[in-house]
């Protein structure tokens, strides 16, 4: 696993022991990004289910404002921490090791980028897209990346998908706030 492109570029991360820790692939990640690119500068991101923290960490490799890392397990937050060692001299961003439906309720401010990537074997994408919505945690033109190992076909009022894309057994669904018509 490493770090696809900017200040970063080339970057290994460390990464979880065993087969429990499903990381989202090189391939997959830089097809994300490659979407996000436009958005990314200066953003405000989110990486709620962090695990290594690849996804933050690709964020202010290319120049994102800050990233806000959280994780309920704690052997996620010890291998954010390798990764986050490796970035000499930033201090854009915050770790918490909180249970995400916590973190949510206490979260501050809206993000212009929010990653959702819970363990596929866990339903959390409605109640998280439904908490984001009712505290206004999305901000204007913001989008949520929400990876999954199947399609996305839940509805959730205040939040809307856009843009869906597979990769393998891997999809990434783009949500935003529902658009008023």
């Amino acid at each position: 696993m490493r770090v696809i492109s900017g200040k970063y570029r080339g970057l290994v991360l460390a990464e979880f022991e065993g087969d429990d820790i499903r990381p989202t692939a090189d391939r997959v990640k830089e097809s994300l990004f490659n979407i996000l690119a436009p958005r990314i500068r200066g953003a405000e991101a989110l990486d709620l289910f962090c695990g290594s923290g690849s996804l933050g960490i690709e964020c202010i490799s290319r120049g994102a404002k800050s990233v806000d890392f959280n994780d309920g397990a704690l052997s996620s937050i010890e291998v954010l921490g390798k990764n986050l060692a490796k970035l000499k001299g930033e201090n854009n961003y915050t770790v918490t090791n909180s249970d995400f439906r916590a973190f949510l309720r206490a979260a501050k401010k809206p993000y212009d980028i929010i990653f959702v990537d819970p363990p596929y074997r866990c339903e959390y994408g409605v109640s998280v897209f439904q908490t984001i919505a009712e505290r206004n945690l999305l901000k204007e033109g913001g989008v949520i990346v929400y990876e999954r190992d199947i399609k996305f076909y839940e509805k959730v009022d205040g939040i809307e998908p856009f843009d869906e894309r597979k990769y393998g057994r891997t999809y990434l669904t783009f949500l935003r706030a529902e658009q008023k018509a």
